[in-house]
């Protein structure tokens, strides 16, 4: 058994809490037996959601998917698109730098595996993506 005193405008109460089970208290206050049901506060979470866009679910593997010409670049790793360096209609060749991304902490060039033609660019600068996201196709 726990006991409380209160003053409250100037009146002294001393209140014994006698049991507790569930949102239910047996409690005396000045020698008065009460039965009082206590309000549950609602916890709310402090932690944010993090809420993103719906995208398409790529399951491509990890670096290249070809296929009828048209090769399809996707993110090796999850982590955010620091620069994009090729442009829609830019002609690239085997090796040649089309994007650089920022994952853990490093900068990261992510490469054509063939030639041709950007045809569309999927990503923007400062865009996060997950592993095997699309990001580019070329032609």
């Amino acid at each position: 058994m726990k006991t409380y005193k209160f003053t409250i405008s100037g009146n002294k109460y001393t209140v014994n809490i006698k049991s507790f089970e569930d949102n239910i208290a047996e409690i005396e206050l000045n020698g008065t037996p009460y039965t009082v049901e206590m309000e549950q506060e609602i916890k709310t979470s402090k932690t944010p959601k993090l809420i993103r866009p719906e995208k398409p679910v790529q399951k491509a593997p990890p670096e290249i998917q070809k296929g009828s010409g048209l090769s399809k670049i996707t993110a090796p790793l999850p982590g955010t698109i620091f620069k994009l360096i090729a442009k829609e209609g830019d002609a690239v060749k085997k090796g040649d730098t089309v994007l650089i991304m920022e994952a853990m902490k490093m900068e990261n060039n992510v490469l054509a595996e063939k030639e041709g033609v950007v045809k569309k660019i999927l990503v923007q600068e400062g865009d996060s993506v997950l592993q095997g996201d699309l990001l580019i196709e070329i032609e």
